[in-house]
């Protein structure tokens, strides 16, 4: 005797919730093994082995630090603390990179909002920090900055820029007026620095008039005639990444959609929330690289990106550490200035880290360069923690010809 239709349909359902519920079991399993872990590829497990020659200090240092618009302001934060602590390592021969969201949630907002005084003493506590150090400074914008890409996102962009020239004017926050970039900075001889103001492409609502297509030909061509130096890279947003903004969601995260949003939404919704990370992995919110215009500005990065081995591109935005090796670049995301969030392990991934910090380039004049990350240690970070992960990015080469200086701050290409 058949059954009927309805008991077909409700056995089959009720296969499909089992089958959630044990693949969500499982992947909980698996994350609680590695989460808040260092990972390291099986390729690279023998870094502690390889060190840059200790008798000899780099030529440049540059210390890219991603998301730190939530801060402490009472004196203790561990990653100004570090900040701090790569300062007086680094000396003047040196650059902070700024990766943007300088301040949560929403940038600055005017003198009359009710969160002025809170955002204020946000950014006040950075540039405090920043203002210490002797060397060169710069600052990029991220989607925070633009109050987190709505309309008036242009405004709250300017009226940080401004307070930047007003508080801290020996730094550089690039590109000026919101415009795309790219923007050139030289930072010693055979290093250049290249910031791009990513948030431009993704961004709603006015914002300085550009061709979308003008600032990839300027790269390339930028890129082109800069193949005899060392070059680094800055923008907001990641080109990889194993996080959030790449699709990758906890299992947590489908049961409890919510939290995505506020961590402590902890409001049920199985199966029916599993929606929500489909959702951003398939078509994505304004700022995920699903979204269309996220995704056509990282796809015309990407194919300038790649014809140049050897680039570094560092960002920000997901709250963590990752390295990825990708067609002879190195991309890095540095984001855990102030906040910390889930990170896969593995796939194209040489290292991830779900954990406060930064890395730090240190480059040499015999053509090495190291990456370095750093993290905050005991006694909120006083100290550097224990080195969790170091690479040369490039093979040791001859010495670059010298070449003469550029102007500290290049012109945007025209």
């Amino acid at each position: 005797m058949a059954l009927p239709y309805s008991t077909i349909l409700l056995s089959l359902l009720a296969c499909a919730i089992l089958g959630a519920i044990v693949w969500l079991c499982w992947r909980y399993w698996l994350e609680r093994q590695y989460r808040r872990r260092p990972y390291v590829a099986p390729a690279v497990l023998d870094w502690e082995q390889q060190a840059p020659d200790a008798q000899t200090p780099p030529l440049h240092r540059v210390a890219v630090l991603g998301d730190p618009g939530a801060v402490r302001t009472d004196g203790t934060d561990p990653i100004l603390h570090l900040l701090s602590h790569w300062q007086q390592e680094t000396g003047p021969a040196g650059t902070i990179v700024i990766l943007g969201d300088n301040i949560y949630p929403t940038g600055l907002p005017a003198l009359e909002h009710p969160g002025r005084a809170a955002a204020e003493a946000r950014f006040q506590a950075l540039l405090a920090a920043l203002g210490q150090y002797p060397g060169n400074i710069v600052l990029l914008s991220g989607n925070h900055d633009w109050n987190k890409g709505r309309p008036d996102g242009w405004e709250y962009l300017q009226r940080q820029e401004a307070y930047v020239r007003e508080h801290l004017p020996r730094a550089y926050y690039l590109p000026t007026n919101g415009l795309p970039g790219p923007v050139s900075l030289q930072l010693a001889d055979g290093l250049l620095l290249v910031v791009l103001n990513t948030q431009w492409w993704v961004q709603t609502g006015p914002r300085p008039q550009s061709d979308s297509k003008e600032p990839f030909r300027q790269l390339q061509q930028l890129l082109e005639q800069n193949r005899h130096q060392r070059v680094v890279v800055a923008g907001h947003h990641p080109l990889y990444s194993n996080a959030i903004h790449g699709g990758k969601f906890t299992a947590k995260q489908h049961v409890f959609p919510l939290t995505t949003v506020n961590k402590r939404a902890y409001v049920p919704l199985p199966i029916i929330g599993s929606l929500l990370p489909l959702y951003r992995k398939l078509v994505g919110a304004a700022e995920d690289m699903s979204h269309p215009r996220y995704r056509k500005m990282r796809r015309r990065l990407l194919r300038v990106l790649h014809q140049f081995p050897g680039v570094i591109y560092a960002s920000g935005h997901d709250h963590n550490l990752q390295y990825f090796e990708k067609h002879g670049g190195h991309y890095l995301v540095s984001g855990s200035g102030s906040k910390t969030a889930f990170v896969q392990k593995g796939g194209h991934a040489t290292f991830v880290h779900e954990n406060q910090g930064f890395f730090s380039l240190d480059f040499y004049a015999n053509g090495e360069t190291w990456l370095r990350t750093l993290e905050p240690g005991p006694n909120s970070g006083l100290q550097a923690g224990p080195e969790v992960f170091r690479l040369r990015l490039q093979p040791t080469h001859a010495a670059a010809p010298a070449v003469v200086p550029l102007p500290l701050l290049g012109d945007q290409v025209a």
